[in-house]
């Protein structure tokens, strides 16, 4: 009698375990300041970019490719020329964080470690074109006009 009562309950407990983690495979959770792509076996990556919190998923077939949205900071030190063939060591501090409606796109044409491919070759290009615009006593000079030309040409 005893056996068989141990038997129900340990059939009820393996029961219930698989349940559980068929739920638990099913649910994503999207931290604060993130934001997460679907990619689907079938279908590729969706345009459909999910917010904060706990989101359900189809097992096996979709998976989440969380990325962080929260403005982070980026230093990209340069050696370059002036317009008087000075040599000028300069280092840009930007601030960046992805468009949070591009995340499929950006995923799809670049990967999930789009600032390592990105960033240092724009603010590379960029401050190497607009130093040489310049005499060396005019980049100290014209520092304003300077580093609003780098956030211009930044946002473009």
């Amino acid at each position: 009698m005893a056996a068989k009562v141990f038997e129900s309950i340990g059939k009820f407990g393996l029961a219930l375990a698989v349940a559980g983690g068929m739920v638990t495979s099913a649910l994503c959770n999207v931290d604060a300041g993130h934001r997460a792509a679907i990619f689907d076996q079938f279908r590729g990556v969706q345009n459909i970019v999910v917010g904060e919190g706990t989101h359900f998923l189809i097992p096996c077939v979709q998976k989440p490719i969380i990325f962080d949205c929260c403005s982070q900071p980026r230093s990209a030190p340069v050696i370059t020329g002036s317009k008087d063939l000075q040599n000028v060591n300069i280092t840009l501090c930007i601030l960046f964080r992805p468009i949070t409606s591009q995340l499929p796109r950006i995923f799809t044409s670049i990967g999930e470690d789009y600032d390592e491919c990105v960033l240092p070759f724009i603010t590379t290009e960029i401050l190497k074109s607009l130093v040489a615009r310049f005499d060396a006593g005019e980049l100290i000079t014209q520092r304003e006009l300077v580093s609003s030309q780098v956030s211009n040409n930044l946002m473009e």
